[in-house]
């Protein structure tokens, strides 16, 4: 068993509460996680308020980082003891869960689980944004709003060891 914040209804923070609820062992493709760190992010209000329906009862959050703890038939590349991060799984505010193997990145040293799980998300949207929506060239100037956010702060310095000028 382990710690789960879970909601039975749509509503606001009062309607969180924290429960028992079983994990399990892997099955094949899946890897259990012990998280260390989750990512808090605006899409789980949303979720939670209803404004993005789900399946109810639900576990809070889409975002989280830990440590492998055990891998079910088939997982090849992840082993116990690897330290991972994923992102758009909904149900992370738990201490442990099973997660879709090839949905996993392996941290690399100098990347904390807390880092990973705070701005796994965020840095993809930056990703998406400054390579697919528009290639970013070095030598261009980019008007970024919201610059102070989590995206922005990304966003920002990334663009800036890119060569790219800022406002």
């Amino acid at each position: 068993m382990a710690k789960a914040v879970r909601y039975h209804r749509q509503g606001g923070p009062e309607v969180l509460q924290l429960d028992e609820v079983a994990v399990g062992d892997p099955a094949e493709g899946q890897a259990r996680v012990r998280h260390t760190a989750i990512g808090v992010n605006f899409v789980d209000s949303y979720q939670r308020s209803g404004l993005y329906p789900m399946a109810l009862p639900a576990v809070a959050g889409n975002e989280g980082a830990g440590v492998v703890d055990a891998v079910g038939r088939g997982v090849k590349n992840l082993k116990p003891g690897d330290r991972v991060a994923y992102t758009g799984l909904p149900g992370s505010y738990c201490e442990a869960r099973l997660v879709p193997a090839a949905r996993l990145v392996k941290l690399p040293k100098g990347v904390s689980e807390a880092q990973a799980a705070s701005m796994f998300l965020k840095g993809m949207t930056v990703h998406y944004l400054i390579f697919r929506t528009y290639k970013v060239k070095r030598g261009e100037t980019v008007l970024w709003h919201a610059a102070a956010g989590g995206v922005g702060l990304i966003a920002c310095q990334w663009l800036r060891k890119l060569g790219v000028k800022v406002i």
